[in-house]
């Protein structure tokens, strides 16, 4: 028998209609693991935001294979529509262009005869606008016009045929790229263009065309405004001088969205050009076609886990490829796992014979032209006297 006492039925079954209703006290524990979840959230934030910026973490690996073929693979998949190429000097060289930091061959290493005070000075401002002569010399020998794109040239211009092709971003000033079939929208030429010219006066900037500035170059004046009298220069970016606009706007549009960087040609030296290979998402591939590696990360913050810079042979490697080989047998190369050598071959002999042939026209007006000059220039000989 128990010791409580029974209470009486209402009183039991109001009891129970109580406890039913009643609620029951809030676990403690759920307030914790909320604001537990809210930390976490931040915290999520924070580390995605450090893994964006300074390219930690390990995105999904997009490439089966850190090769030449891995990269035709992805292009052929059709997940790969936004191709953006970056260029330099090594791209031209085959056209005969010197590039410029080769220890023999490149121009800084030939520039004796100009007697500069250091190589680099022939494309400082400061010097050109009180030495004009020996740039002016120089781009005599450089001018556009004399030389015709290479096998890479137009692999570029088959990139943009077959809808692949985002952007050309060129440190080159030789209009190769032009020439080869890519207009101004597709191309960046960060370091300028001979393509156009202007007066250095900042109260004139008269702007001239390319065919003005052949004439006065090939004539060997010094070119000098028609307005002012003040130097004319090609719109060339020189040291001491800003990038084009153009550069930092459409990098910040056209970066995030490339799905492969093509780098060919270039050291990744000159900075901001250089910079831009960290420009593109942690998943981009980036393949490099040059004859030797370039722009590979500082050892020290490879170790560190930060990103940006190329990786092609650590452990952690995952995007990176490197091709050594000159840019045109790169190009060769992966057009044939293309499937698309014998179209390229076959655009670069069409390319190169129209551009002989509008050679040889342009030579024979010239030669009729100076020929008429000197026929209206000789003294018109005495007629014979009438018997």
């Amino acid at each position: 028998m128990s010791d409580a006492p029974e209470l009486p039925k209402e009183e039991e079954e109001e009891e129970e209609r109580e406890e039913e209703i009643t609620p029951e006290p809030e676990d403690q524990s759920d307030d914790s693991s909320g604001e537990e979840a809210a930390g976490n959230t931040e915290m999520d934030f924070l580390r995605n935001l450090f893994s964006s910026t300074l390219g930690l973490g390990s995105p999904d690996k997009v490439l089966d294979e850190l090769t030449l073929d891995g990269v035709a693979q992805y292009i052929k998949s059709g997940k790969c529509k936004n191709i953006i190429c970056m260029v330099g000097a090594g791209i031209s060289t085959s056209a005969g262009i010197p590039d410029f930091r080769s220890p023999e061959t490149g121009l800084y290493a030939n520039l004796q005869k100009y007697n500069l005070p250091y190589p680099e000075a022939i494309f400082q401002i400061d010097y050109f606008k009180k030495h004009p002569e020996p740039f002016f010399a120089l781009a005599k020998e450089l001018y556009p016009g004399q030389f015709k794109p290479t096998i890479c040239h137009y692999f570029m211009k088959l990139l943009k045929d077959k809808g692949h092709l985002r952007r050309c971003y060129t440190q080159n000033i030789d209009t190769l790229e032009r020439v080869a079939g890519l207009q101004g929208e597709d191309l960046i030429e960060a370091h300028g263009t001979f393509f156009t010219s202007q007066c250095v006066s900042f109260s004139c900037r008269q702007q001239y065309n390319l065919d003005w500035m052949r004439d006065k170059i090939f004539s060997e004046d010094i070119p000098r405004c028609d307005k002012c009298s003040s130097l004319v220069k090609p719109d060339i970016v020189f040291f001491g001088e800003s990038l084009p606009v153009r550069f930092f706007t459409s990098m910040k549009m056209d970066f995030p969205l490339c799905d492969l960087l093509l780098i060919m040609g270039t050291s990744l030296q000159v900075q901001p050009f250089a910079g831009l290979v960290g420009r593109v998402s942690k998943g981009c591939p980036r393949l490099l076609i040059n004859m030797e590696k370039a722009g590979q990360a500082d050892p020290l913050f490879g170790l560190l886990g930060f990103g940006g810079g190329m990786d092609f042979d650590s452990d952690k490697a995952y995007r990176d490829v490197a091709h050594i080989s000159t840019c045109d047998d790169g190009c060769l190369a992966l057009a044939e796992l293309l499937g698309w050598k014998a179209e390229l071959e076959e655009l670069v002999k069409q390319e190169h014979a129209r551009i002989d042939v509008q050679d040889g026209k342009e030579k024979a007006g010239e030669s009729k032209g100076a020929a008429a000059e000197v026929s209206s220039a000789a003294p018109a000989e005495p007629e014979e006297a009438e018997e």
